[in-house]
């Protein structure tokens, strides 16, 4: 996502935009963006800075640390960023910025549930639909 500099008033301006997953690179393993994010930017000129709240949005599948199975959160996130500027700058880039602060939030281990119980370690039966009958547990 790109801001004209130009574009930003004293009193502020609104930037709407549908970023892809994919752009950001923000996929792994264990996280993957169901949805593409919707980025909405509050932007204004204070002196020789723009000031840019940023409010984030999607839907993340993840792949439980414990017992494998994926899962759906929704993610929200809303960030303040200042970018300093002079005469020579035409256009701020806040995808570099974005990623990073998307990325930061990615938990180590995602669980499902926090009470997991993660899967048999004989015969890898989910223990959380139940006890399995190899004598583990």
């Amino acid at each position: 996502m790109r801001i004209n500099v130009n574009q930003v008033s004293f009193e502020g301006v609104v930037f709407e935009e549908t970023i892809s997953p994919g752009s950001l690179d923000l996929d792994t393993e264990i996280v993957k963006f169901c949805k593409p994010l919707q980025v909405r930017v509050e932007a204004c000129r204070v002196s020789n800075v723009i000031s840019a709240h940023l409010v984030i949005s999607s839907e993340i599948l993840f792949q439980c640390s414990r017992c494998l199975n994926e899962f759906k959160n929704e993610f929200n996130k809303e960030i303040q960023l200042d970018y300093p500027f002079d005469s020579s700058v035409r256009y701020i880039d806040l995808d570099p910025d974005i990623r990073e602060e998307i990325i930061m939030d990615y938990p180590i281990k995602p669980l499902c549930v926090a009470k997991c119980k993660g899967l048999c370690v004989k015969c890898g039966k989910n223990l959380n639909e139940g006890g399995c009958n190899c004598g583990s547990t």
